[in-house]
């Protein structure tokens, strides 16, 4: 997850490279942290089935990393042919242009270090099991890995533009908490819902949140929850209309949101292609 934050970085920065990089020293786990690794690979596990897209779990069924924390360079073997990605270990949180550039040239930062088990069920900041758990798998789609590289080209014109904002709730809302139709329902492709023992079913079955149809400026201008299960989820037909969307130069989109009141998290619209009005929506 993008993030620069006001709280003190968790994660040792003392041996970093330029581009924020480490070695991931796989060695200095303990048996402690992989069986707490097991503890929460097993209880996504029992999930994941009923909720995630079949993308992810057709992926996960096929890596089976559930023994252990993975080593990443054995994960790149398996990657860099599938889609032209590779993982990089990196000690926590990040710059948003230095995650930017990694993902425009098709790396992904994965946290090194695992939560205390005192935090099995939330945790402040992505750890290595949100990070990996959580998103790897989508980086074996073609499609959403494309979109992937998309958003961080777009993410440094961003940043040149002071457009940040607008783009992170676009990641927010797809990258971390999207949903998608599927022939079985609506499922998840989210990092922050995968990852999660409680959102997971939360997202979709229950009555509380909106769940709205996919529209980028929508999206663009509408404000998230960061410390709540969130009150509004968009939902895309498929990936393709994820990359075809994001496609195009934003520029002229960020000069129209310009300056416009956002949209609350919990607002429904009269022009939203709304699937399930909330129990708590807004007008």
């Amino acid at each position: 997850m993008t993030g620069e934050t006001g709280h003190k970085l968790r994660g040792d920065y003392s041996r970093m490279r330029p581009d924020y990089t480490v070695d991931q020293d796989w060695d200095a786990y303990s048996p402690q942290d992989h069986e707490l690794w097991r503890r929460l690979y097993r209880r996504q596990l029992s999930l994941v089935p009923r909720y995630a897209c079949d993308e992810f779990n057709d992926t996960l069924a096929v890596l089976n990393f559930g023994e252990g924390i993975p080593r990443f360079d054995a994960i790149n073997a398996k990657l860099a042919p599938a889609t032209r990605w590779q993982l990089v270990a990196v000690p926590g949180l990040l710059p948003d242009l230095t995650f930017f550039d990694h993902l425009a040239n098709r790396r992904f930062p994965v946290t090194v270090w695992i939560r205390d088990p005192a935090e099995f069920d939330y945790i402040v900041e992505p750890d290595i099991f949100h990070d990996f758990f959580g998103h790897v798998p989508m980086l074996f789609n073609p499609v959403f890995a494309d979109y992937m590289q998309a958003y961080g080209k777009g993410g440094i014109k961003a940043h040149e533009l002071g457009a940040i904002e607008m783009l992170s709730r676009l990641y927010w809302y797809t990258v971390e908490f999207g949903l998608i139709e599927t022939p079985k329902g609506v499922r998840t492709y989210g990092a922050g819902i995968l990852s999660s023992g409680g959102e997971l079913p939360y997202c979709v079955e229950s009555r509380t949140p909106n769940r709205i149809g996919f529209e980028l400026l929508r999206i663009m201008r509408t404000l998230y929850k960061i410390d709540t299960f969130q009150e509004t989820y968009f939902v895309i037909r498929d990936f393709g209309e994820l990359f075809e969307a994001t496609a195009p130069d934003f520029t002229p989109y960020y000069e129209a949101l310009q300056g416009r009141e956002p949209y609350s998290a919990r607002a429904v619209l009269p022009t939203d292609r709304v699937l399930h009005r909330g129990e708590r929506a807004a007008a």
